[in-house]
């Protein structure tokens, strides 16, 4: 049952989480890049065939591709839209890099954690087909077949990045209260 200490223990859990990569500027600039590379894997995966035949034609084509694809998504979503593409990036880059700092810090028993940022990596993304990497895996029809264009995954998806970094909190501490710390 949620209570009011419950809720305000998982808003300070989410709180940290979110906080951790600017603690140090290593972590900032790794939480940049990964941010720019999942916006512009995101961005790439809207139109995977036209993502394809250009960059297969030549990889100089890499910003007309990018520019023309954010321009389709503004066009047919909006603000709104390119604003959940780029929320999904850094919360993706958040949780890569906490997941990272986790790692270091308790070892490969921390990979469980690891498996929460998953489903919401993959089933989230793309805000004008709602395909996401799922675009790349050949379910980009099958998304686009679902109510709202597949928003209420793309929502479903960010709700699952919030929640696990939640419940995960700081990588450094531990999330649950022990009886030195009562």
């Amino acid at each position: 049952m949620l209570t009011r200490d419950s809720i305000s223990e998982y808003l300070r859990n989410l709180s940290a989480a979110v906080l951790y990569p600017f603690e140090t500027w290593r972590d900032t600039i790794g939480l940049v890049v990964l941010s720019l590379a999942i916006y512009v894997l995101l961005i790439l995966s809207t139109m995977p065939t036209f993502t394809l035949q250009m960059l297969g034609d030549d990889f100089h084509w890499v910003t007309y591709v990018l520019v023309s694809l954010t321009e389709t998504i503004y066009r047919s979503d909006g603000w709104t839209g390119l604003s959940i593409i780029v929320l999904y990036a850094v919360l993706s880059g958040i949780a890569v890099v906490n997941a990272v700092a986790q790692l270091r810090a308790i070892g490969p028993s921390s990979l469980t954690d690891l498996t929460g940022i998953f489903p919401g990596l993959v089933a989230s993304g793309c805000a004008s087909c709602g395909a996401g990497l799922l675009g790349f895996l050949g379910f980009a029809g099958g998304i686009a077949a679902l109510p709202y264009d597949g928003a209420l995954l793309r929502v479903g998806g960010l709700a699952l990045l919030v929640f696990f970094l939640g419940r995960t909190g700081h990588p450094e501490r531990c999330p649950f209260p022990t009886e030195a710390s009562k």
